[in-house]
């Protein structure tokens, strides 16, 4: 195992040594688990790819409705009429 220093909040350290007194580990225990977490998951995508990815959407998909903007709760109830 490497030894590594970090730093946490003291709201965090506190909620990390009583969550690792409940489950009977060791608060390392706890952050090598969550590290294992996040390298099995990957970080959530960041906002502005988000973004980047609902402009490049949008205006991809047509209904054939002209007046959707107006009357979308309509058109959300029912088929749109072709």
């Amino acid at each position: 195992m490497v030894r590594t220093q970090i730093q946490l909040t003291e709201a965090q350290a506190r909620s990390l040594r009583k969550l690792a007194q409940r489950h009977g580990v060791s608060v390392a225990e706890l952050v090598r688990r969550g590290v294992d977490q996040v390298l099995a998951e990957g970080l959530p995508a960041d906002l502005d790819r988000k973004k980047r990815k609902a402009v490049a959407a949008a205006g991809r998909f047509r209904s054939g409705c002209k007046d959707v903007s107006v009357r979308h709760d309509h058109y959300l109830a029912r088929d749109c009429p072709k």
